[in-house]
């Protein structure tokens, strides 16, 4: 009973924590562009996609990612702090950002 309890709580912990995360996902895309019309992405001339978002290369992830930009030159996918995540929010600010 103890393991299959522990397997129930582990479960509803992990479907929880997922929903968390979409919730945060999509609050940030919100309020990095309330507008949705990825002005930010022309404003620092980086290339778009169909839906306005820059298409990046992440430095912390190495990989490449279309992602709305804040006003303050921020992809949504920023975390404050990151040393990776810092260094590129001012490379699209200077646009020597990596895209694709």
């Amino acid at each position: 009973m103890d393991d299959r309890l522990e397997r129930v709580i582990r479960q509803q912990l992990r479907k929880a924590g997922k929903q968390f995360e979409e919730a945060r996902r999509a609050y940030a895309e919100g309020r990095d562009d309330p507008e949705g019309d990825a002005a930010a992405a022309a404003r620092f001339d980086l290339p778009t996609d169909d839906a306005g978002a820059a298409r990046i290369v992440c430095r912390r992830h190495a990989e490449r990612r279309t992602v709305p930009v804040d006003a303050e030159g921020r992809p949504a996918c920023f975390d404050s702090g990151h040393p990776d995540c810092e260094g590129c929010a001012e490379d699209v600010r200077d646009g020597v950002v990596e895209t694709w």
